[in-house]
């Protein structure tokens, strides 16, 4: 006789009890959710994660006592556990720092009152603790762990004199390079970036599966921390050297081949197809891939980083086709191997790498192109 699946062991933490009974109530809604325990403040969740050792946590950021940026930092160094940070969208900019230390992803409640609105968000949470089943959380850990060591060594200067948000300028890029990301992927967009020499004659596009809301934040707190300038792309921005662009939430990034007098090329934002089968993804790295690989050809190198589902696939087919360069974070270190995976399994990559060695394959693909230019 087969023993009956083990259940998920989820742990919740929220300083509201409404929201404590509400997640908890949506979660035991499925027969394979287990609440284990909900804690109040952080230094009472900290100790039931010790204790109770569940599968994943559900966490608020504001508590009192300990907020969720100190549990999420011991936590980690002590027990790696998988965290869904659980957040109003009035704190963008502290789901991004949760996300730093080592946070698996997030969901964006509808307010920070407490609210019967609260219940809207049931589909996503059931589905993004599912997720939990997939992964290995040490991989978190050890990624929050490379960001806070390339803090430690990043020099402070460049981004403290960066102010307002700006347009892009200065000459179009000989080269591009493409991200696709999913969960998982804000840390390890900003470990690659933070590497990255901008002065390369580069413009790098980004295609991370995030909310609307969401993505201009993204952009705001990576153009502090890197030497790029980064910017939520706005559609007619010139596409220049030196700049990273992020896909809005909800809509799909393309560029334009120059005409009507331009030199540069410049890049769309358009709505998702609605027609297409399937779910829709938000920025589709596929949309991404084909455009660039239309315009650019053997001067794109694709990169597909940690997510779940096969986004990037499709879009690297035509990159390759193109004759560019298609470089793929290894499953066995990624936060979620799903998009990476499905990329090598149809045979269309070029080289697999952990994200820590992926600028080298990126200053490798500079040097050849510069080289067959001499040549």
């Amino acid at each position: 006789m087969e023993s009956a699946p083990q259940k998920l062991r989820v742990l919740v933490v929220d300083d509201s009890a409404y929201n404590r009974q509400t997640i908890t109530a949506m979660l035991e809604s499925l027969p394979d959710i287990e609440v284990v325990g909900r804690a109040m403040n952080g230094k009472e969740a900290l100790q039931l994660a010790f204790d109770l050792e569940p599968d994943a946590i559900t966490l608020d950021l504001e508590m009192p006592e300990m907020d969720g940026f100190a549990f999420l930092r011991l936590l980690m160094a002590r027990r790696p556990t998988p965290v869904l940070v659980v957040s109003g969208y009035s704190q963008r900019e502290n789901v991004f720092r949760a996300l730093e230390l080592g946070a698996l992803d997030f969901i964006a409640k509808p307010s920070r009152e407490i609210s019967p609105d609260l219940k809207s968000i049931k589909d996503e949470l059931v589905a993004k603790i599912a997720t939990v089943k997939r992964l290995q959380a040490v991989r978190l850990y050890n990624r929050a762990k490379s960001l806070a060591a390339m803090d430690r060594r990043a020099p402070k200067s460049a981004g403290a004199a960066k102010t307002a948000p700006r347009a892009p300028s200065g000459p179009p890029p000989s080269l591009v390079v493409g991200i696709a990301s999913s969960t998982g992927g804000p840390p390890a967009v900003q470990q690659i970036l933070c590497a990255l020499d901008p002065q390369l004659p580069l413009a790098v596009l980004v295609a991370q599966h995030m909310p609307a809301r969401f993505t201009r934040a993204f952009a705001s707190r990576l153009d502090r921390l890197i030497d790029y300038h980064v910017v939520e792309a706005v559609d007619g921005h010139e596409l220049c050297s030196g700049t990273v662009y992020i896909a809005p939430g909800s809509s799909n990034m393309e560029v334009e081949r120059p005409g009507d007098g331009r030199e540069a090329p410049r890049v769309r934002v358009v709505p998702p197809n609605p027609l297409k089968p399937g779910p829709v993804l938000t920025p589709s790295a596929d949309h991404l891939f084909k455009s660039l690989a239309a315009e650019y050809g053997h001067r794109l190198l694709a990169v597909v980083l940690t997510g779940m589902g096969s986004d990037g696939r499709e879009g690297a087919r035509d990159a390759k086709r193109a004759g560019a360069r298609v470089i793929a974070e290894d499953p066995d270190t990624a936060v979620m191997p799903g998009m990476p995976y499905s990329v090598i399994e149809a045979g269309l990559v070029d080289e697999v790498l952990p994200v820590e060695r992926i600028v080298e394959a990126i200053n490798r693909f500079v040097a050849d192109q510069r080289g067959k230019r001499g040549s």
